[in-house]
């Protein structure tokens, strides 16, 4: 059966969206037209939206979205049903992505599905928000798990803005120091190499290599740039690829420093977002499987998959992520502990806690060598640059004398 999303007038003229199942496009339209109803569009979802990575596909705004959650809970809790405070809000939603998604989500709560499978319908909302609200009707506490589900977000993107600031100013110093290179590269040193030619100089090794460069990067500069463009989205697609992902996954893994800060960031999240679940009164099969697909990376989706397999056998949680050789040995013995004592999703929270200090620290130390190491390279280059091109001259002057 495939997912339609339908956008239909009723007996009364009031607009309507929501997703549908059918066999086909002309079995909806035949269906709802039966039942009464105009039938404007029928789209296939995939085509209006999704949350998977790549493929042209649209995400929702995760900070709105935290915005209309906040007054979705403060409307529960002030006694207004399910289905009123989404007419209220699905209204007032500024967000043009997100409007549609909370409309159908209204529609179909109105026909009669539960919360959390009219907002899985939608493709586009995060797995743990949607085993969240499921956790929120089977206990009777929605709001609360919600309200778990806002301080977890907002952990987490402020942990996530910390580390996209860090970078802003290196990334910023790179890219300056790539285009002086390109300049010195391919405008001046050319220049100089027309002065020598005109002289006939003698030139020393050092100045022959750098105008042999400059002048190559010169007459092939645009087919390079055109070149770099062409592998950059080769490797992008890649990149995309399940093999691709794991691949640089692992080399990822390996880089000195950079490998470690990344696997705790990782490890931080996985263990925020189990914790959190677990909280909710989600079973530990169906947390693990929902924390897994809420991470961005195929290597640890992968080792978790199989961590899950071996606890469904009967083994512990925390042997089954040893096995994986991938988690550190400091989260494995936490959790191996909270396991032990039976407070599993405080000792996660714990790890979470943890390592984000780590990675946060790690990352201020990385950044401060950073930025001494990019002037040290950029001024050895260009003090080889001024020492070849001005090296003739200053032999040419000893000779005149």
């Amino acid at each position: 059966m495939a997912e339609f999303v339908l956008k239909y007038a009723d007996p009364r003229g009031e607009m309507h969206q929501q997703v549908a199942e059918a066999g086909s496009e002309r079995e909806l339209r035949d269906r709802f037209s039966q039942q009464g109803f105009l039938i404007y569009s029928i789209k296939p979802r995939r085509e209006i939206a999704g949350m998977a990575i790549g493929g042209g596909k649209k995400k929702i705004n995760l900070e709105k979205f935290l915005i209309f959650n906040q007054q979705f809970v403060t409307l529960i809790r002030a006694g207004l049903p399910i289905l009123k405070g989404l007419d209220l809000l699905s209204e007032r939603l500024t967000d043009a992505k997100l409007a549609p998604h909370i409309k159908a989500v209204r529609e179909e709560v109105k026909n009669g599905s539960l919360l959390s499978d009219a907002f899985a319908r939608q493709g586009v909302f995060p797995p743990i928000y949607v085993t969240s609200v499921l956790a929120g009707e089977k206990s009777g506490a929605l709001g609360e798990v919600l309200d778990r589900f806002i301080t977890y977000q907002k952990l987490a993107l402020a942990v996530r803005k910390k580390i996209v600031l860090s970078m802003v100013y290196p990334c910023l110093l790179i890219v300056l120091v790539i285009c002086l290179m390109v300049f010195l590269i391919t405008f001046v040193v050319p220049k100089f190499a027309e002065l020598y030619s005109s002289m006939s100089a003698q030139l020393p090794a050092a100045t022959q290599i750098l105008i042999a460069i400059g002048t190559t990067a010169r007459n092939y500069i645009l087919s390079g740039f055109v070149g770099l463009i062409v592998a950059a989205i080769a490797f992008r697609f890649w990149a995309k690829t399940p093999a691709g992902e794991e691949r640089i996954d692992r080399a990822r893994l390996k880089v000195p420093v950079v490998g470690e800060i990344w696997i705790k960031y990782q490890v931080a999240q996985f263990a925020r977002v189990l914790g959190t679940l677990l909280v909710g009164g989600i079973p530990l099969l169906q947390a693990l499987d929902t924390a897994s697909s809420s991470l961005g990376t195929r290597l640890l989706k992968n080792s978790l998959a199989e961590a899950g397999q071996r606890v469904k056998e009967g083994q512990a949680l925390s042997a089954s992520l040893s096995k994986t050789g991938i988690f550190p040995g400091l989260s494995i013995d936490m959790i191996e502990v909270g396991e032990s004592t039976g407070a599993l999703p405080q000792m996660l929270a714990s790890v979470a806690e943890f390592y984000e200090d780590d990675v946060n620290t790690r990352m201020t130390a990385a950044l401060s060598l950073i930025e001494p190491a990019i002037m040290i390279c950029m001024g050895c280059f260009v003090t080889f640059v001024l020492v070849a091109l001005y090296l003739p001259i200053f032999s040419l002057a000893d000779t005149l004398k």
